[in-house]
């Protein structure tokens, strides 16, 4: 079984996108959890109504560190609220692991998004992950697939961090078991951020707290408050 942890807050317009990529799915061992932050809209009513458990959520690390632990899968895969998934992406998910032997990994990042500049932004991000794969592990929380032995080892996400939590967690993980990105599978990201704050604006505020993470593994004392800037 693979447990789904949904970090969620005020995403009713988001989620049942979401969910319904999931039901779709020809992989079909798995259950939805969604780690909510109190939400003011009908984020749960619409979680109950796809059959997802329930766990009061977070921040981001925080929230997917509860989801994980009510799971009961053998792995944990963890998703944003706003990003969407081809009916085949959890079996090329699963197929991927076994064939390189991976404990844990991640995928390409696609922009929902028609903009040029978008597709730039995100194709330059995943070959900066791709190519620092072996050397350096960086999986992004907005789709990450963990064994929970893996992810019990590491002590889970770091809740005191308030940016590179995700970043954080896969290079901790790499002392206990295998990293690959997986390059088949790949999921569809809002760029709804981008479309608020601006994208230069969420550049500087994204790219150099982890930039500054990736280069010494040490957190900036710029921390990007992204829960603050939905």
């Amino acid at each position: 079984m693979i447990s789904i942890i949904i970090p969620t807050l005020n995403e009713e317009k988001y989620l049942p996108i979401l969910l319904k990529s999931i039901k779709n799915q020809t992989y079909k061992n798995y259950e939805i959890i969604v780690a909510d932050n109190k939400s003011k809209d009908k984020t749960r009513q619409i979680a109950k109504k796809f059959g997802c458990r329930i766990v009061d959520g977070g921040l981001p690390a925080k929230a997917r560190n509860n989801g994980a632990k009510i799971a009961n899968g053998k792995y944990l895969l963890f998703l944003d609220a706003d990003s969407r998934i081809g009916k085949f992406f959890i079996e090329n998910l699963i197929i991927g692991v076994k064939q390189k032997k991976l404990d844990y990994t991640t995928c390409f990042l696609i922009p929902d998004s028609k903009r040029i500049e978008d597709k730039i932004i995100f194709f330059f991000g995943n070959l900066f992950a791709y190519l620092l794969q072996n050397i350096r592990p960086l999986a992004s929380g907005s789709v990450l697939l963990v064994k929970k032995s893996i992810f019990e080892k590491t002590g889970g996400f770091d809740e005191s961090l308030k940016n590179a939590e995700d970043f954080d967690f896969s290079i901790r993980a790499y002392k206990y078991g295998k990293f690959g990105i997986l390059t088949k599978p790949k999921i569809y990201i809002s760029v709804r951020r981008f479309d608020s704050m601006g994208r230069i604006n969420l550049l500087k505020d994204i790219l150099y707290p982890t930039m500054y993470f990736v280069i010494t593994k040490k957190h900036s004392s710029y921390e990007y408050k992204f829960e603050n800037k939905k």
